[in-house]
């Protein structure tokens, strides 16, 4: 599939991409103040946002020991309502973005490592959008093949996450981005092998034991709100 993906790819195949290729950004970028703020009301509840260990069973290798957090809108195609009703703006936002596969805010927690690793395929690109950024900011890093790069507020990094990348929190701060994760602009092939990729993994145990693990976790959040408010 990326062979396919990299010959039928209507956009550069590097590992990281300009934003230019995607104008649906701007307009977030012109939110990310508020979408920061919710980012914000979330994490109030902290312990109640899952690690992404307990949402999928397939990313233990690199989730950690829970300092990977993942409070998902949209995963593959599937909208989480009661999530979304907990960011309104920035689900409303997300959802008026072309091709979209998923959604979610990450969150980092200060010293989390996430080890090298390769996403699911070139027939998805992934964003993300500063939210919440260290004070030492140059020591919080990604490096996506051989190339160091650090989140800022209010701004985007584009990336092919079907290469090789890492990410070290070595601050004392907590780092949360919005993750978008949308569909390559390919060729008419393209994003038909795409399109029947994408609707096989949306039905297998990667995407459907994720669905019923989240489904445990809302519980645990609703608690959390209710003896917020008592």
């Amino acid at each position: 599939m990326n062979k396919i993906s990299t010959s039928q790819s209507m956009i550069p195949t590097q590992p990281l991409i300009s934003s230019e290729f995607f104008p649906w950004s701007t307009k977030l970028i012109e939110n990310w103040e508020i979408i920061a703020a919710e980012a914000r009301s979330i994490i109030r509840h902290r312990e109640a946002v899952p690690p992404l260990k307990d949402i999928s069973p397939d990313h233990a290798r690199i989730a950690g020991d829970g300092n990977w957090r993942s409070f998902f809108l949209i995963g593959y195609g599937y909208e989480l309502p009661e999530n979304c009703a907990r960011a309104p703006r920035t689900a409303e936002l997300v959802r008026e973005i072309p091709d979209l596969n998923s959604a979610f805010f990450s969150i980092l927690e200060p010293g989390a490592v996430i080890p090298r690793h390769r996403g699911v395929s070139r027939g998805l690109v992934t964003s993300h959008l500063g939210l919440i950024v260290p004070a030492e900011h140059q020591k919080c890093t990604m490096l996506v093949e051989d190339t160091a790069v650090h989140w800022q507020a209010g701004q985007w990094l584009f990336f092919d996450d079907s290469y090789v990348h890492e990410v070290h929190n070595d601050t004392e701060d907590r780092r949360v981005i919005l993750l978008i994760q949308t569909k390559r602009p390919m060729r008419l092939l393209g994003r038909m092998a795409n399109d029947l990729m994408l609707w096989g993994i949306r039905r297998s145990p990667f995407v459907q034991d994720a669905r019923r693990n989240l489904d445990r976790w809302e519980e645990a959040f609703k608690k959390a709100e209710r003896n917020e408010a008592a």
